[in-house]
């Protein structure tokens, strides 16, 4: 369990680390990409330890893992590009660009839930119940704990 504490305060740590170098107005796209390929690697980390794998489930369920993961970036790429496009917009965002970013936020978060809907089974094949269900109970908590940081570092549009 020690371990498992550590490695969520490491990607919590990094995240949070995003805001004083990478905030989304003033990150290159090179500093975005290496922040994300460090998150992904901790949080392949942090599955490996909860999920206490046999040798033959680790056999059957990595590869499954990276094809969802590789699935899960291009919403990842989706996600970043709209955050940098509604930072760059941000001084001069019409109410109809506003609620365009508002529609594709949307899309791109219901992307995520038909993602996991799509590989529930396919995780299902190669892990029993209980072990599938705590694999997309850690994918969930990993995605809030993102999420939480990106929404930290987005100036809402209009302050009352």
């Amino acid at each position: 369990m020690n371990k498992t504490v550590v490695v969520v305060l490491m990607l919590v740590g990094v995240s949070f680390l995003s805001g004083s170098h990478a905030s989304a107005q003033t990150a290159t796209e090179q500093e975005i990409e290496l922040l994300r390929k460090d998150i992904r690697s901790q949080k392949k980390e942090l599955i490996a330890l909860n999920l206490s794998l046999t040798a033959k489930e680790a056999t059957n369920f990595w590869p499954v893992y990276d094809q969802y993961q590789a699935e899960y970036k291009k919403i990842g790429d989706a996600k970043v590009a709209l955050v940098m496009e509604y930072a760059q917009n941000l001084g001069t965002m019409t109410d109809e660009q506003a609620l365009d970013y508002l529609k594709r936020s949307e899309e791109i978060s219901e992307s995520v839930i038909q993602l996991r809907n799509k590989y529930v089974p396919l995780v299902h094949q190669v892990l029993p119940g209980k072990k599938t269900a705590t694999f997309f109970q850690l994918e969930r908590r990993i995605e809030l704990l993102v999420e939480v940081q990106i929404a930290s570092q987005i100036p809402l549009l209009v302050k009352s």
